[in-house]
């Protein structure tokens, strides 16, 4: 109870700074409806607005013996799929939760682990899999209708911890269900379930089912694809977790052109330091930016002229905060790109550029 009569809280306080901020210029762009028929604040329109766009995904198929299916990916994280846990062999029938991204080509975006030992995808109609990318557990469905609602595409870049969001989806196969809450934490990398990480962490409860769903501003723009929670009990809707929107898009854009993500390689080795690699090159200080403590022979990495100890600061002249973001960023660069990189070498910067090449290896982090 007082968690729900927070959530409401949360909505009510949200609304009010919206219709506070609609009276400047800056954010005159801002459309939140004020009021409903009892002129008390509501969320109701903003929803009436978006909620269309967000549908209910149910597979068919067949697995065989396997861990809990919604675990196996790391005990630290729960999916948000409704799957039951089988012990052999056998069909099965589960639901996620999918948003339509692009009305006129009837495409939905839903996670990964959602479609995956789909031999049949449902939504209302029939759906077919365009391509998966588990590795950001990003997924793209098509279906053949008219008349679709499509989500308005938001910039997750913008995002601060403490903005308002709304987390809408399909739990436990009762339909569906709208929470709210606010952004409670971002680039969160050490979840454990993927192996391109930088979450946004929301307390906006996501429950089983609502794996796909859309995580929403309060200008109704889609910022997020709800994928997974944490510390879930019965009176506690723990901890959630969704995929940024800016990478959504760029991992759907390579579905859609090429049914897969076609990552290609820089052959090198990275990690934060200090630790027990970056100790052995017997650096004078221990960087915040990742060091590199290997580089594969015959690679883009070497062809470039980088070499262990080398210290990783900027990667397109953006930052690199750790390992883990150098690791993400270096996933979305683009097969044949040419990537520049600023290294720190005995305490001169430098900038290097190496070619990205089409292999199917990718980068390792230790």
């Amino acid at each position: 109870m007082g968690i729900m009569t927070m959530n409401g809280f949360l909505g009510t306080v949200a609304l009010s700074l919206a219709i506070a901020c609609s009276n400047s210029a800056a954010d005159a762009t801002i459309r939140v409806p004020a009021e409903q028929i009892s002129g008390l604040p509501s969320l109701a329109p903003l929803l009436n607005r978006v909620k269309t766009a967000v549908v209910t995904v149910t597979i068919t198929g067949r697995v065989g013996p396997e861990k809990n299916s919604v675990t196996d990916k790391g005990s630290r994280a729960q999916r948000a799929a409704s799957r039951p846990n089988l012990p052999a062999e056998r069909q099965i029938r589960a639901s996620g939760s999918g948003v339509i991204f692009d009305a006129e080509a009837g495409l939905i975006l839903t996670n990964s682990h959602v479609i995956n030992r789909a031999e049949e995808i449902i939504v209302t109609l029939v759906a077919k899999r365009i391509g998966s990318d588990p590795g950001t557990d990003v997924a793209v469905i098509r279906v053949q209708a008219q008349d679709l609602t499509e989500m308005p595409i938001g910039d997750s870049d913008g995002l601060e911890v403490g903005d308002f969001v709304l987390a809408i989806g399909n739990p436990f196969q009762i339909g569906q269900t709208v929470t709210s809450g606010i952004i409670s934490g971002l680039h969160r990398t050490n979840v454990g379930i993927e192996e391109y990480e930088d979450f946004i962490q929301t307390d906006a409860a996501i429950y089983p089912g609502n794996s796909g769903g859309a995580l929403v501003n309060l200008r109704g723009e889609l910022i997020g694809i709800n994928t997974a929670f944490i510390g879930t009990t019965n009176t506690n809707p723990g901890l959630g977790f969704a995929i940024p929107i800016n990478m959504v898009r760029f991992i759907a854009n390579e579905i859609t052109k090429f049914g897969e993500v076609r990552r290609g390689r820089l052959g090198i080795t990275f990690e934060d330091a200090p630790s027990a690699a970056a100790r052995t090159l017997k650096l004078s200080t221990f960087p915040t930016a990742p060091v590199i403590v290997g580089v594969d022979r015959r690679s883009p990495g070497e062809d470039a002229g980088l070499k262990p100890g080398d210290v990783v600061s900027k990667l397109a002249n953006t930052p690199v905060r750790d390992a883990s973001d150098l690791r993400n960023r270096i996933g979305l660069l683009l097969v044949g790109e040419v990537v520049e990189l600023t290294i720190v070498r005995e305490g001169t910067p430098i900038v290097v550029r190496a070619s990205i090449t089409d292999q199917r290896k990718n980068i390792r982090l230790k």
